[in-house]
């Protein structure tokens, strides 16, 4: 008997569950960060909302309750899942079969209704992101506890996948379960070394653009690590607070600098696994007076031995919550003030606000990072290197033709940087495999190159104005978001 789409997401959601218990996690927050990732993966899917919430258990339409989880879980279509991250942190054998549950999500959420292509495509690489966090990451610890076997914020220039795929092929929705995982080499029974000093700093000069900020990293990295020499060896030590202000537009770097910097820390001996863990305002708020406090301060656990990254921190400015969290929040930084470093982050002016609301805040937050818009010639190399990650080469012109037409747009507040070359690039995958509807058996090349004409909008893209996703500057779809 065939299992309908509402069936197949619950199953899926029962082997989240099923993979948190055999890694010690808790069962029922692993199946919510479930449903929070199918909801974000199906946001553009019609008639997924009610069909999510048939599967998830949410009375009624509760279309209100599906938006608000595809928003949290919006950053998890490009990065690890927080549950994930933290089995990967701890070099977990288990992290390679929650993330095999992660990907059977991701598909059963992708047939959740009919999915238009570009769905598909930013389904397939969410997939590739959870998968890949436990490649990257090498083999895990070997584990006594039983469990499955099998194997997202992004490379410095954002690596798009396509989920194990040929190049120039995009996966349909019952292709993303079946694709082979990629796994970690689990038999070998040893630690994957973590990354040395040398090895994050080149990664850090890697980056496109971003020379303050690069700067002021190594100049942070260098201060602390001269401060612990001192204390080591018994001199006395000023109090240098280790927690970092980015300030900056969407899509300039910040959350890859911010896992960095995690990685930095940990190999100067300042955390004790480097790891990131992302939220914003929803993360750490609850609906009543109390329940915050105790959620914020879940999350403060979650992030010890690594970097709490809170993403449009100011949004913790607007209400009596919002204070709550905040009071909480700087009560935790100094319990942890050993193995915790928080990196707030947004723009400039509602920064500056956010600052105020609470005295400890200001004092705990010395240092601030400003991360500048990308030039036309930086986001130029940005598509550059994406796109061929995802093993697809532009040509000279179709290069030439993404300049044109990043010094056309208005770079407000609302403009998406790396984002937004990661957003022409997605249009102009799809582009790419419509342009190859009638060639029956591609040539390598055809199957790689990207022309001009696959960056500009033409009649056949009047279906795709109907994704309400397609557009969405705060959706990082294929990559990790560079915030």
């Amino acid at each position: 008997m065939s299992v309908g789409p509402v069936d197949e997401l619950r199953a899926a959601l029962d082997a989240v569950q099923e993979a948190a218990t055999a890694a010690g996690l808790d069962p029922a927050a692993a199946r919510d960060e479930g449903a929070a990732l199918a909801a974000a993966v199906a946001e553009a899917v019609p008639g997924a909302p009610a069909a999510w919430s048939a599967a998830v258990g949410v009375p009624g339409p509760a279309l209100d309750r599906f938006f608000e989880q595809a928003a949290v879980a919006r950053r998890w279509r490009s990065t690890p899942t927080a549950s994930l991250a933290a089995l990967v942190a701890d070099g977990s054998a288990h992290a390679g079969g929650y993330a095999a549950a992660l990907v059977r999500v991701v598909a059963a959420a992708c047939d959740l209704g009919p999915a238009s292509i570009d769905v598909i495509a930013r389904a397939s690489a969410t997939a590739a992101v959870q998968r890949d966090a436990v490649l990257q990451a090498g083999p895990p610890r070997p584990s006594t506890v039983p469990g499955p076997e099998h194997g997202d914020r992004w490379s410095p220039d954002g690596a798009a996948t396509t989920a194990g795929l040929p190049a120039g092929r995009t996966a349909g929705p019952g292709e993303l379960a079946t694709a082979e995982p990629a796994t970690a080499a689990a038999t070998t029974g040893t630690e994957a070394p973590a990354p040395t000093l040398d090895e994050l700093l080149a990664e850090l000069d890697a980056l496109v653009g971003l020379e303050r900020v690069k700067h002021e990293v190594r100049r942070q990295a260098q201060l602390l690590r001269v401060a612990k020499l001192r204390q080591d060896a018994g001199l006395a030590t000023p109090t240098i607070t280790r927690h970092l202000v980015f300030l900056g537009n969407p899509g300039t770097g910040k959350t890859t600098v911010a896992r960095l910097v995690a990685g930095l820390y940990r190999a100067l001996g300042l955390l004790s696994k480097g790891h990131l863990v992302e939220v914003d305002r929803s993360e750490l708020v609850a609906g009543y007076l109390g329940q915050t406090a105790e959620k914020t301060s879940a999350v403060v656990a979650s992030a010890v031995g690594g970097v709490l990254f809170v993403d449009e921190a100011y949004g913790l400015a607007e209400d009596q919550y919002g204070e709550e969290a905040v009071t909480t929040l700087v009560k935790d930084m100094e319990d942890h003030r050993d193995d915790l470093v928080v990196v707030v982050a947004g723009y400039p002016g509602p920064m500056a606000r956010f600052l105020a609301v609470n005295p400890g805040l200001e004092s705990r937050f010395a240092t601030t990072l400003e991360f500048d818009d990308y030039t036309d010639a930086e986001l130029r190399e940005i598509f550059d290197r994406t796109a061929r990650k995802a093993d697809f080469t532009p040509s000279p012109e179709c290069l030439a033709q993404f300049e044109r037409l990043a010094s056309a747009e208005v770079r407000d507040e609302g403009f998406g940087n790396g984002r937004y070359a990661r957003n022409v690039l997605d249009q102009a995958i799809t582009r790419h495999a419509w342009r190859l509807r009638d060639v029956d058996e591609p040539s390598l090349e055809q199957l790689r190159v990207l022309l001009p004409d696959d960056l500009v909008a033409s009649a056949d893209d009047a279906a795709a104005d109907d994704d309400p996703a397609a557009d969405d500057p705060a959706a990082p779809d294929h990559l990790e978001e560079s915030a």
